[in-house]
């Protein structure tokens, strides 16, 4: 969660899943969202099994984020995915942003 300046304002545990899928639905997140008074919001996941490749659910999710956000007037800056100590941008690894302006 990010203040229109991009520093964080706080972060927040949606869902917790099992070794192999979580459930986390863009109403939830953002309402956690709308209740901190984010202008600005970051997502990030875990992959326990290390790979930093975005699942098809992934950009299923992140689509539906990024059309969410777009709705509601706050940037989705990035989802980033989290594996073996590192990270991966799905903003870097897709043209989802650039497909949701269009």
């Amino acid at each position: 969660l990010l203040d229109v300046k991009h520093r964080i304002i706080g972060s927040k545990v949606v869902s917790v899943g099992t070794a192999t899928e979580t459930l986390a639905h863009p109403r939830e997140i953002f309402h956690e969202v709308i209740k901190r008074g984010a202008t600005r919001v970051i997502i990030a996941h875990n992959h326990p099994s290390g790979s930093l490749e975005p699942s098809q659910e992934d950009i299923a999710l992140t689509r539906q984020l990024l059309k969410g956000a777009n709705l509601l007037g706050i940037p989705l800056l990035d989802h980033l995915i989290l594996g073996n100590g590192e990270f991966a941008s799905i903003r870097q690894m897709t043209d989802l942003w650039s497909e949701s302006e269009e």
